[in-house]
């Protein structure tokens, strides 16, 4: 009873709204789903059966979202893209976004998860898709199915993640990226450039994860590199040239 439910929305049978949770005009809710306390539904979205909405969850107006859905606590579906364009004054002027947000049957979003909307057309998060907490999708993203996410992850604007690709924690994806299915993202790469089918990368800027295997094991002897170097040019004549004179410096 303490739920406010507009009198244009609809609910179908077995569907729980816990207290202070708002559902706003022309809201579509399936059946046997659960939309816990202080939940916010806005305008025009449509909630498939069986999911699970945990307290404090906000669905922006005109999010679809998909049956069997769970999403965790503080995560914001809907929100507004980060778009703006800069004037002569270089003042920013906000670019509006209208488009929507799609999330697919099974996908799980974990807590403090942000899913912003569409300058236009749709953020697409896709069948089976796992989210771990405090992940930032923007706006136009696509995410393959049963791809996952894993937590303090970033996607940047228009970048289209393949199928069951893994993204490990806090890696970043530049915008207007193509990820090939299967591609594994470690932890913490920076991926400024399109993967194919496949990859498995690492570091920042992202490299092959052999390489990267072989870059971080050059740079733990740099150390004792460096110490070697230093005694070369402590010993006599170590800075002259060919013919024995001494090189100038520099």
């Amino acid at each position: 009873p303490q739920a406010a439910v507009a009198a244009t929305a609809r609910l179908a049978p077995g569907v729980a709204v816990g207290a202070f949770a708002v559902i706003e005009d022309g809201v579509e809710v399936g059946e046997e789903t659960q939309i816990g306390p202080q939940v916010y539904v806005g305008g025009g979205s449509r909630i498939g059966r069986s999911c699970l909405l945990y307290p404090q969850v906000v669905i922006r107006e005109g999010v679809t979202v998909g049956d069997r859905v769970i999403i965790h606590s503080g995560t914001v579906v809907g929100s507004d893209g980060f778009g703006y364009a800069r004037d002569a004054q270089g003042r920013s002027h906000k670019v509006p976004q209208v488009g929507r947000v799609i999330i697919e049957d099974e996908v799980e979003l974990g807590a403090n998860v942000t899913v912003d909307r569409a300058t236009l057309g749709a953020t697409r998060i896709g069948r089976g898709v796992k989210v771990d907490n405090l992940v930032q999708i923007a706006h136009n993203v696509v995410i393959g199915e049963g791809s996952i996410i894993v937590a303090q992850a970033g996607i940047a604007g228009s970048t289209e993640v393949g199928r069951h690709v893994t993204i490990a924690g806090q890696a970043g994806l530049v915008g207007h990226l193509k990820i090939g299915d299967r591609s594994v993202i470690g932890s913490q790469a920076g991926v400024a450039e399109d993967l194919p089918a496949g990859a498995a990368v690492l570091g920042s800027p992202a490299v092959p994860h052999m390489t990267a295997k072989r870059i971080w094991a050059a740079c733990a002897k740099l150390p004792d590199l460096l110490r070697r170097v230093r005694e070369l040019e402590r010993r006599p004549g170590a800075g002259a040239d060919r013919t024995g004179q001494e090189e100038p410096e520099r």
